[in-house]
This record gives C-alpha cells, sequence and structure tokens, in this order.
C-alpha cells in the first residue's frame, strides 16, 4: 500500500497529472482520469489499483492518439496499428484501441476500401490493378479488395482520366499524341488494351472538333 504525497500538474499542452506516491515521482496520469478516480492527497493505493489506473491510462492516450490520426482522413485497420506501434503502445492496448474503435464505427476496412476507391476515381482517376495495389500496401484483406476493386471500370476511369489530361494539350500528330498519352495511362496501371481504345476515342473526339 502506497500513499499519495502530492499531485502536481505536469507540463506541456496535454493536461497531465503527475502522481507522487511516498514523497516520489512515480507515474502520470490524464487530469481527466485523475478526477474521476478521485484522486487526492493522503489516498492510500493498494498496487493492483495503481497497475489500473495506469493501464487506464495507456489506453486513453491510445485511444486519442488514434482519434487524432483518424482525424485527418479515414484509416485502414493495419494503418492505425501501425500509428500506435510507432507511438510506443504495446499489443494489448492497442488491441483494446482498436476494439474500442470497431465499437464506434470508426474502423471499418469495407468502408475505408469504398473510400480510397472513390476518392481516387473522383481526383485522380487509375486502374484496378494500381487501385489493388494501394489497397494491399494499406493493409487491407484481399477479399476486401476484391469486393471494392469489383467496382472499378477501368475503361471509364481510363477516359476520364486521360480527357482531364489531354484537354489542354497543343496540336501534335497521331504519334506523338500517342505516345505522351500511353505513358500516362500505363502509369496509372492501365492495360495495353485500355490503353489503345482511349487513346483511339479521345484521338477521334480531337479531329472530331478540329475539323
Amino acid at each position: 500500500m502506497k500513499r499519495i504525497t502530492t499531485l502536481r500538474s505536469g507540463r506541456g499542452r496535454e493536461k497531465r497529472m503527475n502522481i507522487f506516491l511516498d514523497g516520489r515521482f512515480t507515474f502520470s496520469l490524464g487530469a481527466e482520469l485523475t478526477v474521476k478516480e478521485d484522486l487526492r492527497v493522503g489516498q492510500e493505493l493498494p498496487d493492483d489499483h495503481i497497475a489500473m489506473l495506469v493501464k487506464s491510462d495507456r489506453f486513453q492516450r491510445g485511444l486519442e492518439s488514434a482519434l487524432r490520426y483518424l482525424g485527418y482522413r479515414p484509416r485502414s485497420e493495419s494503418e492505425i496499428r501501425e500509428k500506435l506501434r510507432r507511438r510506443g503502445f504495446d499489443g494489448e492496448c492497442v488491441e483494446e484501441v482498436i476494439t474500442r474503435l470497431k465499437e464506434q464505427g470508426l474502423v471499418d476496412d469495407v468502408a475505408f476500401a469504398r473510400f480510397w476507391k472513390d476518392n481516387r476515381e473522383t481526383f485522380s482517376p487509375r486502374s484496378q490493378q494500381l487501385t489493388r495495389l494501394e489497397l494491399r500496401r494499406k493493409g487491407v484483406g484481399s477479399d476486401i479488395i476484391d469486393q471494392v476493386i469489383a467496382e472499378v471500370d477501368d475503361a471509364d476511369n481510363a477516359y476520364r482520366s486521360a480527357l482531364s489530361k489531354t484537354r489542354h494539350w497543343p496540336p501534335s500528330d497521331y504519334q506523338g499524341f500517342r505516345r505522351r498519352l500511353g505513358e500516362y495511362l500505363r502509369r496509372r496501371g492501365f492495360s495495353y488494351e485500355v490503353i489503345n481504345g482511349t487513346v483511339a476515342r479521345l484521338w477521334q473526339e480531337r479531329e472530331s472538333r478540329q475539323g
């Protein structure tokens, strides 16, 4: 059994309280948790209570870190796990945080994969192949990728991507146009067949406008 001898506000942006037991600094807790637990000077704490407080604080810090990370954009489960590990949270804490986020509907790899696919199609259309590779790098499972990728139309994406790219290109001969556009579409993962169809379609439209 140890006795709280001092409660002292910590420095920095995070509101934390330094806990001194028997005259020595022992650990720190978030200010909210300190208030919630009604900790006060003179209170005696059993070792198991101390361990519970430290674990609860670690979980809360992990959850807050994950929520900040999710504040920028949706994340895959794998991305969040990796972020928390890099921040020094142990495996047990990471699992508890992931469980809580799932309960709150904040981690859902199907929703994340669909968000990623929709975002790409809206702002930077690319192929099924390249979208699949990007989702795999985000740690999304193959079954989820297959489900979402089935919704990607390579021909439509290639056309929209190429149309946006070539809209302001200066006049050129067919071979130059084909070479330049082909290289652009290959970088977005489109197949030879899709590239050929897209080049032919856009060249024909280009010729019709100029004629």
